[in-house]
């Protein structure tokens, strides 16, 4: 299902979807979402331009994978690391297996959406003053990355995430 340079290996799965309805508020996990062409998930902050890089540097959405979560969790605080499944990295999608870094650049389609990975999203002082002190360090640089709609459609976890050419 996966195409290069994810051939041979595991295919790759959305493992989770987060929305938050403005800045600041907690993420709820989703059963599934629709992904609008030029704004992001309905019913989320970025899609509703209610997110807190609003302004200067928004994203539609944005995208962790689960290596990264794996890194998180043995770096975080023991306090935080539940909340790292709670969705307190703040990130829309949860890929499994695989690190963000990995899909910058390329196109996805997941579901019935396609979406490009166009730059990394590092997280910033602002997550340790909404999830707590010290998750901002223990997810590092490498542990998002912002996301376009480029057609849009539903997801949902368990949903195939294909790379796809070009």
């Amino acid at each position: 299902m996966a195409m290069w340079p994810f051939a041979g290996r595991r295919p790759l799965r959305l493992a989770a979807v987060y929305l938050a309805p403005a800045a600041g508020t907690p993420m709820r996990l989703a059963e599934r979402a629709e992904a609008l062409v030029g704004r992001g998930l309905c019913g989320d902050r970025y899609a509703a331009r209610a997110g807190f890089w609003q302004a200067t540097d928004a994203c539609q959405l944005t995208l962790i994978g689960t290596r990264d979560l794996a890194r998180a969790r043995r770096r975080a605080p023991k306090a935080l690391r539940p909340a790292l499944d709670a969705g307190s990295h703040r990130r829309n999608l949860v890929v499994s297996p695989v690190h963000a870094r990995a899909l910058l650049g390329k196109r996805l389609r997941i579901g019935g959406a396609v979406l490009v990975c166009r730059k990394p999203r590092p997280p910033c002082g602002y997550l340790d003053r909404v999830a707590g002190s010290g998750l901002c360090r223990a997810l590092g640089r490498d542990s998002g990355i912002c996301l376009e709609v480029v057609e849009g459609g539903w997801l949902a976890p368990g949903d195939a995430v294909e790379v796809l050419p070009g």
